[in-house]
């Protein structure tokens, strides 16, 4: 007991400074967080203003994307609906808004397509215009710029000289390349007008043989590849291939 008694005054002094040191540590860190309020406060509270403010944006902007992505497909349809109809004009004017869209995919569409409206109407200046502008646009995907070449290269083939059509056509007439029927046939009846029928022949065999081609483009050029001495009727194709041209027999002589 007596040993009890003399050690509890000494931790009496030890609880005590604890509680001081602890009210103490409270108290200063307190003062700091004032501080901290007191000096940094409105730029705190502007920071997570900015930060809502910029999460509220992000959200309205893909918001407003998709909604925007919505209405210019309903612009398109409505278009597409007027070609139907015969309504050249009407369609024309419901595209117009879309040539300038934001997405590139909506607005590479619409300048083919009213550039196809306006060779409908026989007005190839202004369709070819509108060609070249989309094939020439970097900033549209790939496919519709190498589809517009395409359609402007078909519109003014006459007018052009061959060796126009074989620079511009050339990279995308190989074999594997979407376009490489209608672009393929181009460059091939270029060759035979700058009479390098050594080239033509070989590349109207490709046309022939490639099933990825047209079935109309392949006829044309497996007869055109005929007519150059080449066979491009491979052995053992199946008969529903396309079919070398007919020979008929004329008054005289034997079908045999």
């Amino acid at each position: 007991m007596a040993k009890d008694k003399d050690k509890a005054p000494e931790e009496k002094p030890d609880q005590q400074e604890q509680v001081f040191l602890r009210e103490v540590d409270e108290a200063v860190r307190e003062d700091q967080l004032k501080t901290i309020v007191t000096r940094y406060g409105i730029w705190i509270f502007a920071a997570i203003v900015l930060a809502l403010g910029a999460l509220a944006g992000w959200i309205f902007w893909q918001n407003s994307q998709n909604e925007d992505a919505g209405l210019r497909s309903e612009e398109y349809v409505a278009a597409i609906d007027s070609i139907r109809q015969n309504n050249l004009d009407g369609a024309a004017t419901a595209l117009e808004p879309l040539t300038e869209a934001e997405q590139s995919g909506y607005r590479a569409a619409a300048q083919i397509l009213r550039a196809s409206i306006a060779l409908e109407k026989d007005d190839p200046k202004t369709a070819i215009a509108g060609y070249a502008k989309v094939a020439a646009d970097d900033s549209l995907p790939k496919p519709f710029r190498d589809l517009a070449l395409i359609r402007q290269t078909t519109a003014e083939f006459d007018t052009l000289k061959p060796q126009q059509v074989i620079d511009r056509l050339k990279p995308l007439a190989v074999p594997g390349n979407p376009w490489f029927g209608s672009a393929g046939e181009m460059v091939a009846i270029s060759y035979l007008n700058l009479n390098k029928s050594d080239l033509a022949g070989p590349l109207f065999a490709q046309l022939a043989k490639d099933e990825s081609v047209p079935a109309t483009i392949r006829s044309r050029a497996l007869q055109m590849a005929g007519v150059e001495g080449i066979d491009a009727v491979e052995p053992g194709g199946d008969d529903n291939e396309v079919a070398p041209p007919t020979v008929v027999a004329t008054e005289g002589e034997s079908k045999e």
